[in-house]
């Protein structure tokens, strides 16, 4: 066990549009409960990813626009394909989570969510 982290940092991707910012017309309206929610998120230590349809630069843009980007370690285009031996819906240590429905979550309720899916170590 040398070497390994007891308690990795939590790994989050973030969407852009109608996750951190909803667009309509040419007026952007921010979504301020997820904004401050990864704010929240990155003060508690989670390693943040955000990610974009549009891609990489327009993720950092958008980022930047909503005054979050020094929150995340990279920006990323949202992929076309996972090339994985196991499917997505089979993950045990995956939560989608709707920006709705974050704004009282932490770093530990999702570690707890997380552990409830795990199966049991008898």
């Amino acid at each position: 066990m040398t070497g390994q982290l007891r308690n990795p940092p939590l790994v989050v991707y973030v969407d852009v549009d109608d996750t951190l910012v909803r667009t309509i017309g040419t007026k952007r309206i921010p979504i301020t409960g997820a904004i401050d929610h990864v704010r929240a998120l990155h003060a508690q230590g989670a390693e943040l990813f955000c990610r974009s349809s549009g891609g990489a630069d327009y993720a950092r843009a958008a980022a930047e626009e909503l005054g979050i980007a020094p929150c995340f370690t990279a920006f990323l285009p949202k992929p076309h394909f996972l090339l994985d031996d196991q499917p997505f819906a089979e993950w045990r240590r995956r939560l989608n989570v709707h920006p709705v429905q974050c704004e009282s979550e932490s770093v530990a309720t999702y570690r707890a969510a997380l552990a409830a899916r795990l199966p049991s170590r008898r």
